[in-house]
């Protein structure tokens, strides 16, 4: 887990960046996926705050307190991002798997069921891959398959990442 604190307008001491880190520690210990967390120190006409960023796979979480003092700032804002933590490491928890199943009962592996949302008949004609790619920007598609004009072969021709076109040719092995 990367840290970085950040001191706005106060001086950052030894103590009080030790007490930040024993506090992201402990946090860490709730979820071991936390990749990156940020602690914002400050002081405004002596209210001190604390806001408190972490970032855990996919999932940015932040939290902020304001005290009249910088260690119970740190500590409530802390706490605020422990319920965080928990509340997301909840949903991830299945709560109904209170029996055990033995793997061998089964014999075919399920996968996700797969579902079309969109079946459409598309005419076949003879082209050349020009004239595919040609017809694949004038409908606004990612990918065409057509025929191709000279080996009456299905092939595809798609548009990449870098604007740059592919061509899916089918060989047999």
């Amino acid at each position: 887990m990367r840290i970085h604190i950040v001191a706005r307008k106060i001086k950052m001491t030894k103590p009080v960046k030790d007490f930040i880190e024993a506090k992201l520690e402990k946090l860490h210990e709730y979820l071991e996926n936390i990749v990156w967390a940020q602690v914002i120190v400050s002081v405004e006409k002596k209210i001190h705050s604390a806001e408190v960023i972490v970032h855990a796979g996919h999932q940015t979480m932040k939290a902020a307190a304001a005290t009249d003092e910088i260690y119970s700032a740190i500590d409530k804002a802390m706490d605020k991002m422990e319920v965080q933590i928990k509340k997301y490491k909840e949903r991830f928890t299945d709560h109904h798997a209170t029996e055990t199943v033995d793997a061998g009962e089964f014999t075919t592996l399920v996968g996700p069921e797969i579902r079309f949302s969109v079946v459409k008949d598309v005419p076949l004609k003879p082209m050349n891959k020009e004239e595919a790619v040609m017809e694949m920007e004038k409908l606004g598609f990612n990918f065409w398959l057509f025929q191709e004009k000279g080996t009456k072969q299905l092939q595809v021709v798609f548009r990449r990442l870098d604007s740059t076109y592919g061509l899916l040719q089918p060989v047999k092995r």
